[in-house]
């Protein structure tokens, strides 16, 4: 009875064996490397339109960075996109453009904060006179001169130290800083899905059929050989 089931397995292991597993194998490596292009492709494209966000915004145009960001999402949430993005001070896969920011944009809107708070203050009954615009007189010129923006420690450290001189000023620096926007309503991040019905997601699928083909194969193979092993 062994040896009629030792037979039956070796029969099936030589039709197995004319599936030439090995084929499927080198089929594999050209499939991976085209996926790898096609993957490369939509990045590339995501940072072409990312590229074209910053570049609206540089242009302080805000009808672009509208159309540009619409673009950019549009793209990155029907394609598969693979970035590299540093987290934490690593560097990790993410899906997705990762996290940007719109410098520009949000520096426009902080400075006409600061303007729309002098002007706010530019009636002042305080006893020593306009004292936001006494402490702006200081620290602008200085912060042109050494091209400081408004969170700069070196602007901040000035403004600290003039406004420590007119202690009636203190709720005037206060109503400042909560006019100014967060710059998280500046800050975009587009994830991208793990797969998507486009050229680089079939590529994969197709890599994924492969390897699954040839791993069943290779545990059916091991499967019958130890089975072998014990019916001889």
């Amino acid at each position: 009875m062994g040896g009629k089931k030792s037979n039956h397995i070796r029969r099936f292991l030589g039709r197995l064996r004319g599936f030439r597993t090995w084929q499927m194998a080198i089929i594999l490596i050209p499939a991976i490397f085209v996926t790898a292009t096609l993957l490369r492709f939509d990045h590339l494209k995501m940072i072409k339109l990312r590229d074209a966000v910053f570049a609206a915004d540089a242009a302080e145009d805000d009808a672009a960075i509208a159309s540009s960001l619409q673009a950019l999402q549009e793209f990155t949430v029907s394609h598969i996109v693979v970035n590299i993005a540093e987290q934490n001070g690593q560097q990790v896969i993410i899906f997705g453009t990762g996290p940007f920011y719109l410098e520009h944009q949000y520096l426009r809107a902080a400075n006409a904060a600061i303007e729309a708070a002098e002007n706010q203050v530019a009636v002042d009954t305080n006893p020593n006179g306009n004292i936001y615009a006494a402490v702006s007189a200081i620290c602008r010129p200085l912060a042109i001169a050494n091209g400081w923006t408004w969170n700069n420690p070196g602007y901040l450290n000035c403004w600290t130290e003039e406004l420590a001189k007119y202690p009636e000023s203190d709720n005037l620096s206060v109503n400042l800083v909560a006019d100014v926007p967060s710059t998280e309503l500046y800050r975009h991040d587009f994830a991208s899905p793990v797969w998507a019905p486009t050229l680089s997601g079939f590529a994969i699928l197709i890599c994924l059929l492969l390897l699954l083909a040839i791993l069943i194969r290779g545990i059916i193979w091991c499967v019958l050989h130890v089975s072998l092993l014990f019916l001889k």
